[in-house]
């Protein structure tokens, strides 16, 4: 079905606002700029508001009451979710565990891909299982080449980017192997020194992932003297990317702004690590846990159970890319069309998806019409309405 939106502002993410039209039809983005639609296309009157291209979330672990470690049914619930926050293209993170059933539960989600529906789901994030430090009920294990290619195999070539830590024993290795297989290794859960950073990032750990969150400051052994770590290592890196977790909560804005500052825009990228809770009313939710979390804007998802010995302690994000992309909206002195590349076209570029992130002729036709108070009016996959408010 071919479309014809009629006056928008399209936002070309990293270079410009334009009111015009545009049109899909194949499931690409066929023109902008078209003064009268094709006969027998269908249109739509934009009324001036914004169309983006769809938001990429690069880190999530579930949305409203699906969590992606539950398995495929959890996986193609969440899935079904997505649009209506804007979100076109999604990484489900999954954290393997220790355990004889760790392979199969990766094989049964890797096999649940081609049933999703209304999201594109390039392949699987793995957060761990070669980590550091604990979080997000991570394993630490050590740099294993031949567990990382058991993982690998099980997944069946889907995993687009394996998250790490720089101080892990052993690991090297893996970050070399897993750039040499084409999936993208992320650095996170880490209190590494600047070395073992930036040996790292030489062996192609560029991205560092929730920034800030994880990544403590280094022990003080010379009283008076700031140790540097992991963060200053790719902060002072120019070519090194970061990704935060953009709810006011996770990392405080003026850090946000910092590394705006230092990277630009292009080499910032927002992310809900979201989780049970996201995209819902703030109330109390059952997780998988074993107990509720309490949820509330401008906070994370937080153990709800006063008898838990980390009550009110964050547990997870309850954030969606919508809310992400209006905080930095506001948060970010920038051109909006820069701000916007934040959720778009610089996560694609980080998660190597080409075709992701942009408005342009010939390119996938993912992309969303925003009413004023940052909700999606409709949001289309190849050109298809997903999505109607």
């Amino acid at each position: 079905m071919a479309t014809f939106i009629h006056d928008v502002q399209c936002i070309f993410p990293g270079e410009k606002s334009l009111n015009s039209s545009i049109r899909f039809d194949g499931g690409i983005v066929a023109a902008i700029g078209l003064d009268e639609p094709v006969r027998g296309d269908t249109v739509i009157e934009g009324r001036g508001r914004r169309l983006t291209p769809g938001l990429i979330d690069m880190h999530v672990h579930g949305v409203m009451r699906f969590r992606f470690d539950n398995g495929p049914d959890d996986l193609l619930a969440a899935a079904a979710e997505f649009a209506r926050f804007g979100t076109t293209t999604v990484l489900p993170t999954v954290v393997p565990r220790r355990g004889p059933d760790t392979l199969c539960r990766c094989a049964a989600l890797v096999e649940a891909l081609d049933r999703v529906k209304h999201v594109k789901i390039p392949g699987l994030h793995l957060e761990g299982p070669f980590m550091a430090l604990p979080g997000a009920g991570c394993d630490l294990i050590d740099g294993d080449v031949k567990l990382l290619e058991e993982l690998l195999d099980a997944c069946r070539q889907r995993v687009q980017v394996m998250s790490l830590s720089p101080d892990t024993p052993g690991i090297i290795p893996v970050i070399e192997r897993l750039c040499e297989r084409g999936i993208k290794p992320f650095v996170t859960h880490t209190r590494a020194t600047a070395d073992q950073t930036r040996a790292a990032i030489a062996a192609g750990a560029r991205h560092a992932t929730h920034f800030y969150d994880v990544f403590p400051i280094p022990e003080t052994t010379d009283p008076g003297v700031r140790p540097v770590g992991a963060v200053e290592a790719f902060l002072a890196d120019p070519d090194a990317t970061v990704d935060v977790i953009a709810d006011g909560c996770h990392v405080d804005p003026l850090a946000i702004q910092l590394a705006v500052r230092l990277k630009t825009c292009s080499g910032v990228a927002v992310i809900t690590d979201a989780n049970i809770g996201a995209g819902l009313p703030p109330a109390e939710y059952p997780t998988s846990w074993g107990y509720p979390v309490r949820t509330k804007p401008g906070d994370g998802a937080r153990i709800a159970d006063p008898n838990h010995p980390s009550y009110g302690v964050l547990a997870g994000s309850s954030l969606t890319m919508n809310l992400a992309m209006a905080n930095v909206l506001e948060w970010i002195d920038e051109p909006p069309a820069m701000v916007w590349s934040m959720g778009t076209m610089t996560p694609a570029r980080i998660a190597g998806l080409p075709e992701a992130g942009t408005l342009a002729v010939g390119k996938p036709a993912d992309a969303v019409l925003w009413q004023d108070d940052l909700t999606p009016a409709m949001t289309w996959l190849d050109g298809e309405p997903v999505y109607a408010a």
